[in-house]
């Protein structure tokens, strides 16, 4: 048990210490259901109204669970004789992240446009700006510090030997990214059509301070997000593949997500006021590289999907302190012109 108790307290004071000295961005295992978080293009990309929500809380078998919530919304702005052969879409989020003891929140709400421009009826290309605002704080007093453990455990009245100058701050941040579409221009149903996804990303372009000691030099790094998603149909079956492949780069961080959804249709649904009015449910396996599996399911009715996905942590270096029980995730989406639609009048 001393020994359990030991491996917790050091994990709390390790991730404690990564987190202000080598800070990297939330992520979430279903981060296509977090579209402006991977790349400010995406709104607008796919559907004339997107609505999101996320929740994710991770490490409970371990230490003090690091708890991150995310919600966005974006929409299109039709107006063909202003923009041109293309339309302009703009999107708002928000996230918060609270992580440890220590309770270092992390807070970030921002603004999202994107500009389309139909290259032809089947492809389109996007380009999108981000800027945010971000604010850091935590509680020192509830930390647990290296120099407060006296050689048998960790002791709260020892010093803690630490210094800070500021326990809270703000930032301001900015990001870019492209985005392209591929939809044929043939009619598709629910089970036979075809999305294809790409894109790249850049966030942090600015470098904003991201430490509470305000002369140490740590800047945020910029994080590079690119991805590749699909949704494919199979002719003459009630069934579609939706896989996908999600990178991202930021410092000495490398997060590789790779897998793929199965989903299922339960009888033929039509398009009705841009919804598409049938109901599907899908199960998806991913795998995050030197970290985790992950199973997925969701349930898709008209333009509502909730999903829930739980992370397996398999293949980090926390592996037998976590017993394998890493993080649980649950995400909500709502959306009008399902691309899957019979009516292709808009993109």
């Amino acid at each position: 048990m001393k020994n359990r108790n030991f491996k917790k307290s050091i994990i709390i004071a390790l991730s404690f210490t990564i987190g202000i000295l080598r800070a990297q961005d939330i992520h979430f295992s279903a981060m296509d259901y977090s579209p402006l978080t991977i790349n400010p293009a995406m709104a607008g990309a796919n559907y004339d109204l997107q609505a999101t929500a996320n929740y994710r809380t991770q490490w409970n078998s371990v230490a003090t669970p690091y708890n991150t919530i995310a919600a966005s919304y974006d929409m299109r702005f039709f107006n063909n004789n202003q923009f041109g052969e293309g339309f302009l879409a703009a999107g708002i989020h928000f996230n918060n992240d609270n992580v440890g003891e220590s309770r270092i929140s992390s807070n970030n709400i921002g603004l999202s446009v994107a500009y389309h421009l139909k290259l032809n009826q089947e492809h389109t290309l996007g380009l999108g700006i981000q800027g945010a605002y971000g604010s850091r704080s935590f509680t020192e007093n509830n930390g647990q510090w290296g120099n407060q453990y006296d050689g048998t455990g960790y002791n709260p009245n020892m010093a803690t030997g630490e210094s800070f100058d500021r326990a809270n701050f703000g930032y301001f941040d900015a990001g870019a990214g492209l985005h392209y579409t591929y939809r044929p221009v043939q009619k598709t149903t629910n089970n036979n059509g075809t999305l294809l996804n790409i894109g790249f990303a850049a966030y942090h372009l600015n470098r904003p301070s991201y430490s509470f000691i305000k002369e140490d030099g740590e800047d945020l790094y910029v994080r590079l997000s690119s991805y590749v998603m699909a949704e494919i149909g199979i002719g003459e079956t009630k069934m579609a593949i939706e896989p996908q492949l999600i990178m991202q780069f930021q410092g000495p961080s490398i997060e590789t997500l790779l897998g793929t959804d199965y989903r299922f249709y339960l009888g033929q649904g039509t398009s009705k006021n841009g919804h598409y009015d049938g109901t599907s449910l899908a199960v998806g396996v991913f795998y995050r590289n030197k970290d985790a599996l992950l199973s997925r399911f969701s349930v898709r009715f008209g333009g509502i999907d909730a999903g829930l996905v739980y992370d397996f942590n398999l293949f980090s270096s926390l592996k037998e302190v976590s017993r394998a029980k890493g993080g649980v995730e649950i995400f909500l989406r709502y959306i009008l012109n399902n691309p899957f639609k019979e009516t292709r009048a808009r993109i």
